[in-house]
Formats: structure tokens, sequence, C-alpha cells
């Protein structure tokens, strides 16, 4: 009992914050929670814009996730492959990473090492920005967003104008231990991004300390709230060893919480509550079959095979947490577990230790989702050899409302009860009017 109330407080402490790091350090909000017409940052008229209220619009979302094996990035990696999505650029980019640090003691218990964390940001930056000034460069100067098209022209200053106004910012960049989620938008976007935010949970080491887990962000684009969760879950291929990984799941939904937002906003809270979420991580589910099946399987590339006894496949279809969630089809190789910068599964280059395990191939990495309005496009896996590893990608469209739908509801938030706490954040003064107390959405 002791030992876990320790180590319950040291969590408490180490991942109680609900800070993280973005590109900029304030975002005041409006405080009925939504953006003026007149503070969109595209610049179009105001016609337009009325008459664009009752739409939607549709992103691209780029979502990876990454079992890195706690291998810090040389500073000339290249991430192209990880982040190319054949030719189509994304509006949202979401990287996960598991492992980023070696998941020793000293790792778990002792102070975060954010070095290893900002050496991937900064890896990000440059991969994205460096994609947005060769798409300008292929296409014949000419940018093309989800907003407007603007022909650049030969004109210096105005290209430099336009590849800024599409340069990549980070929104939330969180770490807990070894997993690290960082989120990118196109910069023209970040205005109408509102409330991020983040919760950690921990289900490692007396099922609270952070080598396993959780790190999940919240944040809304327009009138659409957007959830995702990048986890490392319980590993073992033994029998049973699933139960783990779906409780792993549940403490993981039942623990993390996001604030509502004041007494004006009644935000989602829980995972489920927002309007699309994305589930992303080492997984750590296994094939279900003897490992000399499974890699006979492999060798022949019979997914469909593989797929059938697939621990992760069976939770989707029939399980208790996952049941009902969406995954892709799977038509690549498992990503789990490579001989080191090798094509080799290990085990066929298998030189150990008789008392080592030998693991056998199995789709680890995964990316699934819940809600209506999003699409999946792309489901494939990258080939960096730097980890035992392969990064799996996916890319979707997503449906978001526009401010129609707050404005919408602008009506019934006056005739609740909620109104009459406006009072604890309106003043009414005889020189000065009204005035609005606005709050930050996240403190740095």
């Amino acid at each position: 009992m002791w030992p876990r109330l320790v180590a319950s407080k040291i969590l408490n402490k180490r991942l109680g914050s609900n800070n993280f790091v973005a590109d900029y350090s304030t975002n005041i909000e409006p405080l009925l929670g939504f953006t003026s017409i007149d503070d969109q940052s595209t610049q179009t008229s105001k016609a337009n814009n009325l008459n664009d209220l009752n739409d939607t619009k549709k992103y691209n979302i780029f979502v990876s996730t990454w079992n890195v094996g706690g291998i810090a990035p040389d500073e000339d990696l290249n991430i192209d492959d990880l982040l190319d999505t054949s030719g189509t650029t994304c509006d949202i980019y979401v990287l996960g990473f598991q492992e980023i640090v070696p998941l020793k003691a000293s790792n778990v218990l002792g102070s975060e090492n954010r070095k290893i964390s900002m050496k991937w940001n900064s890896l990000i930056r440059e991969a994205l920005n460096k994609r947005t000034r060769d798409h300008i460069g292929e296409n014949n100067n000419i940018i093309k967003n989800n907003e407007q098209e603007v022909e650049v022209g030969n004109n210096p200053a105005q290209y430099n104008n336009k590849i800024s106004a599409q340069d990549f910012q980070c929104i939330i960049s969180k770490q807990m231990v070894g997993i690290l989620i960082s989120v990118w938008v196109r910069r023209h976007l970040r205005p109408f991004i509102q409330h991020p935010s983040v919760s950690c949970v921990g289900c490692g080491i007396m099922c609270c300390l952070g080598n396993k887990g959780s790190v999940s962000v919240r944040f809304q684009l327009h009138g659409t709230s957007f959830c995702f969760v990048c986890s490392h879950l319980a590993s073992g291929g033994r029998e049973g060893d699933e139960k783990l990984r779906n409780s792993n799941v549940s403490e993981i939904f039942s623990r993390t919480s996001f604030p509502r937002g004041g007494p004006l906003l009644d935000l989602p809270k829980k995972i489920p509550d927002h309007d699309l979420v994305v589930l992303l991580g080492d997984l750590n589910y296994r094939i279900s079959l003897p490992e000399e099946t499974t890699r006979l399987l492999v060798e022949g590339k019979h997914w469909d095979s593989l797929l059938e006894n697939d621990q992760l496949r069976m939770e989707l279809m029939s399980g208790n947490m996952l049941r009902g969630w969406n995954e892709g089809t799977i038509k690549f190789a498992p990503t789990y577990k490579y001989c080191p910068n090798s094509d080799v599964y290990y085990g066929c280059c298998y030189h150990g230790k008789a008392s080592e395990k030998r693991r056998a191939p199995a789709w680890c990495d995964r990316i699934i989702w819940n809600g209506k309005g999003l699409k999946q496009l792309e489901y494939t896996r990258s080939e960096s050899k730097l980890s035992d590893h392969r990064p799996v990608k996916a890319m979707f469209t997503a449906e978001v409302k526009v401010l129609g739908t707050t404005l919408k509801n602008l009506h019934s938030l006056f005739l609740s009860e909620r109104f009459e706490n406006l009072k604890s954040h309106i003043q009414v003064s005889s020189t000065a009017g009204l005035l609005c107390k606005k709050q930050s959405s996240f403190r740095l």
C-alpha cells in the first residue's frame, strides 16, 4: 500500500500539470467561447463570412505513431517518408511517439528530459515547413488552402509573405516520460483553434507511473471538438496479456479529464464526449497464434489470416472498451519487432541468450478512431529503421462545423441557468460600460 501511495504522489507531482509547449504564449478567448467574424485571420469579406455561417469545412488531418525505442534522433534524421501522404499536404499534423527516452528507473522517476522532445519538435518543424516551400515551388508559385488560392508570381516579398502565412505552428506539445504528442496546424488556422488542453494518465509500474499510459490532447476547431490520445499500453505476448491492455484502455478513458472551460462553456470533459476522437500509439496488441504459425503467415504475406487472430481487431468487433471504434484496412506488414537497422524480424536473426524473449511479429502500432465526420484516406506504414518498430501513419478528412453552429446555440445559452453566471464575469461601470474578463486557455 505505501509504495503505491508514494508512487501516486510522485506521479501527481510529475504529471498533474496541465502545462504544455506551444509556439504562442497566450490565447485570449472571447467571453462566449467563439471568435467574432471581424477577428478571422483570412481577411475575407463580411459578406462571404455571413454566407458561410451554416456551412461546414473539410480539412485534411495527418496522424502518425512511432515507438522509437529510446533512440535519440540525429539532427540530420530524415522524416520525409514519415510525413509523406502521396503528394497531399495536410492542414493538421498530429505526431505521436513512444519511448523517446529509454524506460529505465531514472527516466520514469527522475526529472523529465525535455531535450529529446525539443529535438523531435525541431525536426518536425523543419520537415513540415520544407514540405510547404517545396510544394509552392512545384506548383508554379501557387499556394492552395481551404480558404483561398493565391498566385504569388515573381515578387520575392509577396512570395515570402505567402510562405510565412502557410508556415506550420505547434499548438500543443506534451511529454510524459517516453510518450510525446505534438500537434501542428497551418498558421491561418491557428486563430480558429480554441480551448487547447492536455491530460496525462500513467498506467505503468504500480498501475500509476508513466512508463506506460497516455497523453491526451484536445482542442476545438471552429465548432468541432477534437481529442487525440497517444498511448503506450502494457506489453507481453503471453496468453491473457491482452486483458492488461484492455485494462489500460479502461483506465485511460476513466481517468483522462479536461477542464469544462468555465461557467459559460460546456466543453467535453471525457475522451468519448468529443466530436472526433483518434487513439494512436504502441497499443501492443498481438496475434493470438503460435509463434511459428505467425512467422510462416508473415513470410507468405497472408495478412487476412493473421488479422482474423489479431487481438485489437477482436476487441474492436466484440470487446467492451473499443467495440464500435473504426480502423482502416491493414495492407502492410506487421510493424514489430525488427532487428536493429534491418528489414529482418527479431527471431529470424536470433543470436541472443536462450533466456531472452523471442517476440513474434505483430501489428503493435495502430491508429483507430471514433466519431462522425472522419473519413480515412490512407493507412500505411513508413520504412525508417531507426528502432525495432516501423512508424504507422494515416490521413483523414474531417468535416468541421463552422461558426454558425455556435451562433445558433447562443439563444439557448442566454435562456439557460449558466447565463446567470455572467454576473461573475461581467461588470457594469458608469465610466467603462461593459467590461469582459477574458480567460487564457492555457498556461505555459
